[in-house]
């Protein structure tokens, strides 16, 4: 008699994969900041998902909202003709602790998906067509996201893209004289996450935000990893004092569900209902369920201290992490942090060091000789110096 295939055996059989070389590990339960293996390995999440489980796994809180919601309604109809409680107060939340006036919020499905919004929004109101985004940036990787991905290794198989797309350097602020009247909008990560984390230089946004004011452009930020207190505030406009005219929010959103925004001034998403009506149509967008988790989520997040604490538990990596000799840098802001090692080779070791040592880490998408330093950020400094005890025993480990 044939055996049933192990799990592992059908996820590469069964599953889509991106990659020649997943993780492949398999986890039971996850609680905090801990992942658990069925053979009752402990893994520290060091990717909360790439910047998802900013409250941490199974937060009791938004497992209840989940509950609750599930047994009221789950789906009703497609997003925006009935009103439904979860959605009415996670935008009304969102609009309160969104600055500039932002208060009217879109609900999608993810990140993705809320760049593609945006997007549409920009061109039909500004009625122009041209739009700029910046080299090593990331959002997303449907059609239109990927057309102003700023990385043309991934992109050059799917050509032809959109059109009209310039993409400019990240803090050249002689580029910025390339914004004109032609373009709809600039697309810009507030700090570059997915090229290794890469911060903005001083003056470099408010610039970019004058360079859009002066020529009618509309400004749009992808905060769908720095949002939600990843880098010390609550958003990255508010650490960097810019602000655009349309923000996108997805992966920390939905407290561990699928669910992302756009949010801007109702003046400008009110242009989503004529010439044509229905200018943006989702049905799933805004599922209650996943508003349930996003509203509980963002209520520990402006309750617990986790935001402020982010800086103090990034000086820490910093000074024991960084002060290794075998660690060239570490960047970023907050709880998004980059350890740069030098080397693709030292970076492949780290990665299989930390999973023997019990640290889940990757790499950046457009990085390859850093890893990825990015907990929930309700990890305690207790788990924090555990965790950090684990990295420097990898690092000695190195060859």
């Amino acid at each position: 008699m044939k055996n049933k295939p192990t799990i592992r055996e059908q996820f590469f059989a069964h599953v889509g994969q991106t990659s020649p070389s997943p993780l492949g590990i398999e986890i039971q339960k996850a609680e905090g900041v801990f992942l658990l293996s069925p053979g009752g390995k402990q893994y520290v999440d060091l990717i909360s998902g790439v910047s998802v489980s900013n409250v941490g796994h199974a937060r009791p809180e938004v497992i209840r909202a989940i509950k609750e919601q599930a047994d009221a309604y789950t789906h009703l109809m497609v997003y925006g003709e009935i009103i439904q409680r979860p959605q009415v107060q996670l935008a009304s939340l969102l609009a309160e602790n969104l600055p500039g006036g932002m208060s009217s919020v879109y609900f999608v499905n993810s990140g993705s998906e809320a760049n593609e919004a945006a997007l549409k929004l920009a061109k039909r109101v500004t009625g122009r067509g041209h739009i700029a985004c910046f080299s090593n940036a990331y959002h997303g990787s449907t059609h239109g996201a990927l057309s102003i991905m700023g990385n043309e290794d991934f992109r050059q198989a799917f050509r032809p893209l959109l059109p009209g797309i310039t993409a400019l350097e990240f803090n050249s602020f002689k580029d910025l004289n390339k914004i004109d009247g032609t373009f709809a909008c600039v697309i810009a990560e507030p700090l570059q996450a997915e090229a290794g984390v890469i911060t903005p230089a001083p003056g470099f946004l408010p610039a970019l935000r004058k360079r859009c004011t002066d020529t009618g452009t509309l400004l749009i930020f992808d905060e769908v990893q720095t949002g939600f207190g990843r880098l010390g505030t609550l958003f990255a406009m508010e650490k960097y004092g810019v602000v655009p005219d349309i923000v996108t929010l997805a992966k920390a959103l939905g407290g561990g569900m699928p669910l992302g925004a756009l949010a801007c001034k109702p003046e400008l998403m009110n242009a989503w209902q004529n010439n044509p009506a229905l200018g943006h149509i989702t049905t799933f967008g805004g599922h209650p369920v996943c508003c349930a988790a996003g509203l509980a989520s963002l209520k520990v997040l402006l309750q617990e201290p986790w935001i402020e604490q982010a800086g103090e538990k990034a000086s820490y990596v910093r000074q024991v992490i960084g002060a290794h000799p075998r660690v060239k840098e570490i960047r970023g802001e907050g709880l998004l942090l980059a350890v740069e090692l030098g080397s693709a080779d030292s970076l492949q070791q780290i990665i299989s060091l930390l999973l023997e040592e019990g640290v889940l880490s990757d790499w950046f998408l457009y990085c390859d000789t850093a890893f990825r330093i990015s907990p929930p950020l309700c990890i305690s400094m207790q788990e924090l110096e555990y965790t950090c005890r684990k990295v420097l025993n990898a690092l000695d480990r190195l060859k």
